[in-house]
């Protein structure tokens, strides 16, 4: 599929100004040309999976819907506006991210970092307000990360600081959450605690979530729109159910699966078959 003819519903459906939409991007790295002649409408108030292989260019996607890097060529819109006339502030109201990796190597607090999150809010050398207090309590309690808010980031597990940092973005209460295999660092427990949340949040509150995953089956369950990555390109965009098949995935993994109706997890689920090698 010509990742030049995927538009999302959302234009036809004439909201074309709510969400993102790109439009002939492509991005390189000196000679090395990572995402090329992507056209897609991205609708606000959907959970969005990015499924593809590795070094497929998930990541980079996601930095340039950001505003981290800029498009080689082509344009990305934001409700309307070019996303490079945001300027930082504005963006950080509007879109948080949970990184796969989070490096900090200096003695803040968990309860500092994901008061970090609050920032976008805060005027310039004035302390947390009182409803900035508040939103930082409550979330960490919400996401079971109260029990660290005195101890220091360098003193947690991977795991731990993790879920600190989903708790910064979270506080951010922005109408945009980018997720970068946010939860590869944690169980399943945490992964399903948090990822419930943040479906929640977004259906009661029509926020939009994009998140990159490798777990096929964990898309499946949360994300009821997907965008399927290869070689830079789109491979597949659209509901779930309509693009989550048997071919899509031999397309873009080179792997054989079965897809069925999983009535315990209420969604679809991928079956793979083992490569066997004589």
């Amino acid at each position: 599929m010509s990742s030049k003819n995927q538009k999302a519903a959302g234009s036809a459906r004439g909201i074309e100004n709510m969400g993102f939409h790109v439009d002939g991007m492509c991005f390189s790295y000196e000679n090395r040309e990572v995402l090329r002649d992507i056209s897609l409408g991205i609708e606000a108030g959907h959970f969005y999976g990015i499924a593809g292989p590795n070094g497929c260019g998930k990541t980079t996607f996601v930095d340039l819907l950001m505003g981290h890097k800029l498009p080689s060529s082509g344009t990305i819109t934001y409700n309307g506006r070019t996303l490079s006339s945001y300027s930082r502030k504005e963006l950080a109201r509007e879109i948080a991210l949970v990184p796969q990796n989070f490096y900090i190597n200096f003695p803040f607090t968990a309860g500092e970092v994901v008061m970090m999150g609050r920032y976008p809010y805060m005027s310039r050398f004035s302390p947390p307000s009182s409803e900035d207090m508040g939103v930082v309590n409550a979330v960490m309690e919400q996401t079971g990360t109260e029990k660290f808010i005195n101890r220091y980031m360098t003193e947690l597990s991977g795991g731990e600081r993790q879920r600190v940092v989903f708790a910064r973005a979270l506080v951010q209460d922005t109408p945009v959450l980018m997720l970068d295999e946010a939860t590869s660092n944690l169980d399943i427990n945490h992964t399903l605690n948090l990822l419930d949340f943040v479906l929640n949040r977004g259906e009661n509150h029509k926020k939009t979530v994009i998140a990159v995953v490798q777990d096929i089956n964990l898309a499946a369950m949360y994300c009821d729109r997907m965008i399927f990555m290869k070689h830079g390109n789109i491979a597949a965009c659209g509901d779930t159910q309509n693009v989550l098949t048997e071919e899509t995935i031999k397309t873009v993994f080179d792997v054989e699966s079965n897809i069925s109706f999983d009535p315990y997890s209420n969604s679809r689920k991928v079956s793979f078959r083992r490569i066997v090698r004589q």
